[in-house]
């Protein structure tokens, strides 16, 4: 931290001269980052544990972090530099941020946000507005937009952000890469610049569905258990047609995926404009209260408005004393937004209050310990940047009845991509009850491949029907192979598992699948050939690691089994067979 001091000291010794020759310096670095980074910074792990104990979870893995967090040393820039000229560097580090890196992960650098991280455009006046890497002329996204670039640019291998009214959500459906929104409270915002202390919850990007839950476990601190499935996939219909692309680009994959997964039983539909309208009545004294004279005004705008008032209210109570001494060097639309907000009587608070309680009752009573709600991310393709479109009535009354289910209720909420339309990045999103955050984890985990297949298939219609029905037939081979196996036919699976491959010889599962049937007669040789080809097309196959560890261990070859069970380890830290089976081995060589 003294070097960063002295580098500053540096800098203002700087004449006119040399301050634009910097300024031109910085531009260049931020346009090779795609804009996504305000400042690089280093944050190393501790060194690894020595053998037995496992490595530290997130070895190996580089993360950035929004510029709201706090890193001690350095001013939190909050997307506006009058922010950072009226403020000191931080005395401490991020809780958040402390329990990434201490988890294994290299912090490298702060990202941009947009200006007090109060949109979702993802274009900022005070610096370089990132871009966007999926399409270089449309807008990233906000409030967290250079996390998101960051991510999609493989510049990190995920990234920090918070989420108030889509801050994560939208930038991660925009730039097409996972964005995860947890529970309200379930991870603590100590460290991290508030924006509306009802609605801010901790968010983080990434590229696949393993370093997302990888992540997730150790910010929520979750201990190891085994994955559950969904047993309700909930469409909400009526919020689909909130959406200006079409509808089954969207909903057909998710539908073929969850019937190809789990079958056609778990699919089910909602209209939650009916079901908030008998469960959430503090919305109607809302209404009331607001003066909202229209017969009928939905009740997905009216949480829009609940949202809003909250973000501005709660954020005129944490900054407008500060706004107050730079009001003229506030972006106008904000400013414009926070002079309409009108003071809140303590009763009108508690209703509000009200309304956030009744909506995650109501979301926790539709989807229980074991539903997914499913709706859009956001209402259209990503708008063109310096576009009106984002600030239209229109595109706001969508765009916030989208976000505001999972903002008020508090739940957990994931942008999962699937590739594109019109050449341009296309998304879902899945919600879980408050609370659910290792579920909503493990159902992206154990959907995506199938998302991402489905999606393309979607997307592109004359794509092979060959590929397709044989997929569909190497999967009914696996299913049956799984049923002979339940039935300990092992000779019968293996013959399945075999067809299977025939069919798609590209799929690690069918060869692990084949690798335990072998393992059950004593094939071991077999069973390690399997496992190593299921490595080879899926390097974080964990079971594929187990298995070929047991099937070395069998065969003598000591060393190697004790090495799959500890990258077995690295992969998933807290798996009991993967750590008893290494303990076992070491004592051997004792």
């Amino acid at each position: 931290m003294a070097s960063h001091a002295s580098n500053l000291w540096v800098l203002l010794g700087l004449g006119i001269a040399g301050i634009l020759l910097a300024a031109k310096k910085l531009k260049k670095t931020i346009r090779e980052d795609f804009g996504a980074f305000t400042e690089k910074l280093l944050l190393l792990p501790p060194p690894p544990p020595a053998p037995p104990k496992a490595p530290h979870p997130l070895t190996g893995l580089s993360f950035a972090i929004s510029d709201l967090f706090d890193v001690t040393g350095y001013v939190t820039g909050f997307g506006h530099p009058d922010w950072v000229g009226t403020h000191e560097p931080a005395s401490s580090t991020s809780p958040v941020v402390s329990t990434l890196v201490e988890g294994g992960a290299t912090c490298v650098g702060k990202t941009v946000v947009d200006e007090l991280a109060f949109s979702i455009s993802g274009e900022t006046k005070h610096y370089e507005s990132p871009t966007n890497p999926a399409a270089h002329d449309l807008i990233p996204g906000g409030a967290c937009s250079g996390a998101a670039v960051a991510v999609a640019t493989n510049a990190v291998d995920f990234a920090l952000g918070i989420d108030t009214v889509g801050g994560v959500r939208v930038p991660a459906g925009y730039c097409g890469v996972l964005g995860f929104k947890s529970s309200h409270g379930a991870i603590s915002n100590a460290g991290i610049i508030p924006v509306s202390s009802s609605l801010d919850s901790v968010g983080w990007f990434a590229r696949d569905p393993n370093t997302l839950r990888r992540v997730g476990h150790v910010l929520l601190h979750l201990p190891f258990a085994t994955p559950r499935n969904p047993r309700q996939i909930i469409l909400a219909d009526d919020y689909f047609q909130l959406q200006k692309i079409p509808v089954d680009r969207i909903t057909q994959v998710v539908i073929k995926s969850a019937e190809k997964l789990f079958g056609r039983q778990l699919l089910k539909h909602q209209n939650l404009e009916n079901y908030f309208e008998s469960k959430v009545p503090s919305l109607k004294e809302f209404a009331r209260t607001k003066a909202i004279t229209s017969t009928k005004v939905p009740t997905s705008r009216l949480l829009a408005n609940v949202m809003q008032l909250f973000q501005r209210h709660e954020f005129l109570q944490n900054h407008g004393d500060w706004i107050n001494t730079v009001k003229q060097a506030i972006d106008p639309v904000i400013s414009s937004q926070l002079s309409e907000t009108p003071e809140l009587t303590n009763e009108e608070i508690e209703n509000l209050n009200a309304i956030r309680n009744q909506t995650r009752a109501a979301i926790n009573s539709l989807l229980k310990d074991d539903g997914i709600l499913v709706i859009p991310t956001v209402p259209t393709l990503p708008p063109k940047l310096g576009s009106k479109e984002i600030l239209s009535e229109d595109y706001q009354n969508r765009a916030s009845s989208l976000l505001s289910i999972a903002s008020i209720s508090g739940c957990c909420q994931v942008t999962v991509p699937l590739g594109h339309h019109e050449k341009c990045p296309v998304s879902v999103s899945f919600i879980a009850r408050h609370g659910g955050d290792r579920f909503l984890l493990d159902t992206v985990q154990t959907m995506y491949a199938s998302l991402q297949e489905n999606s393309s298939v979607i997307s592109d219609p004359k794509s092979s029907k060959k590929t397709i029905s044989l997929g569909e037939s190497a999967e009914m081979a696996k299913e049956k192979g799984n049923q002979a196996f339940k039935e300990k036919q092992w000779q019968k699976a293996i013959g399945l598992y075999s067809e299977a491959i025939k069919l798609s010889d590209s799929n690690g599962t069918y060869y692990n699948n084949r690798a335990a049937a072998y393992l059950e007669i004593g094939s071991f040789l077999q069973a390690e050939e399997d496992c190593t080809k299921a490595i080879t097309l899926d390097k974080k196959n964990v079971k594929a690691y187990l298995r070929r560890g047991t099937a070395r261990e069998m065969l003598g070859v000591y060393k190697e089994a004790m090495d799959d069970f500890r990258h077995a380890l690295v992969l998933e830290p807290n798996n009991k067979r993967a750590s008893q089976s290494a303990e076992r081995l070491r004592k051997l060589f004792q």
